[in-house]
C-alpha cells in the first residue's frame, strides 16, 4: 500500500545490485507524455485508464521491458492479480509485500510530500480503496514473504538486507536467479 515503505526495500536491493523499476515512475512518465497534471486524483485516474485501454496488465509489460538483460530487478508496486500472473508468467519472481497500518503510512505520506501524495485523510482513504478496489489486497495475501514496517526506517533496512540475503542464497543454491 502507499506509504508501507516500498520505495526503501527497494533502495536497498539497488545497493547490492538490483535493478529498480517503479510501476508508479510508469504512470508519472505516461501522465507527462499525455500532458497530465500530476495529483491523486488523476494518476489514479491514468492508472485505471491505462488498464482499461491496454490491459489490466498494461504497467507490468512496460515494467518487465525495462528490467530486460537484467540478473536481478526489483519491480516495485504490483497492485492487480492480473500483474502478479503476467509477471509469475514471465519472469521467476519472489513477491515481497511491505505492511505498515494506515496511520502509518498516513503520517509517511504526508512527511513525504510527493506531488501526488494525499493531503488530508479523505483523500488517503480514497487512494487506500482504489488501491485496493485495483486488487492490491490479493497480491499481498499472495506475498511470499512479508515485511512489517511499524519501526525505524533502519529496521526496515536491516530487515530488507536479510530478506534479500536469504533470497540471494536460495538462488545460489539452485542457480537460477529471480526478477
Amino acid at each position: 500500500m502507499p506509504g508501507s515503505g516500498k520505495s526503501i526495500v527497494a533502495e536497498q536491493a539497488a545497493t547490492i545490485g538490483y535493478k529498480v523499476i517503479s510501476m508508479g515512475d510508469i504512470i508519472r512518465e505516461e501522465a507527462k507524455s499525455r500532458g497530465i497534471k500530476a495529483s491523486p486524483r488523476s494518476l489514479g485516474a491514468l492508472m485505471l485508464r491505462l488498464r482499461r485501454e491496454k490491459g489490466k496488465d498494461a504497467v507490468a509489460k512496460r515494467c518487465l521491458l525495462r528490467a530486460q538483460g537484467e540478473n536481478l530487478s526489483i519491480i516495485d508496486g504490483v497492485r492487480s492479480l492480473n500483474e502478479l500472473s503476467f509477471f509469475r508468467d514471465n519472469s521467476s519472481i519472489c513477491l515481497v509485500a511491505v505492511h505498515a497500518s494506515p496511520a502509518t503510512r498516513y503520517k509517511r505520506l504526508l512527511k513525504r510530500g510527493r506531488v501526488d501524495d494525499p493531503k488530508d485523510y479523505v483523500t488517503f482513504q480514497k487512494r487506500d480503496d482504489r488501491e485496493l478496489n485495483v486488487g492490491i489486497g490479493s497480491v499481498i495475501a499472495l506475498a511470499d514473504s512479508i515485511l512489517i514496517n511499524e519501526g525505524s526506517v533502519g529496521d526496515l533496512k536491516r530487515s530488507a538486507m536479510k530478506l534479500f540475503r536469504g533470497i540471494n542464497n536460495a538462488d545460489e543454491g539452485i542457480g537460477k536467479g529471480r526478477g
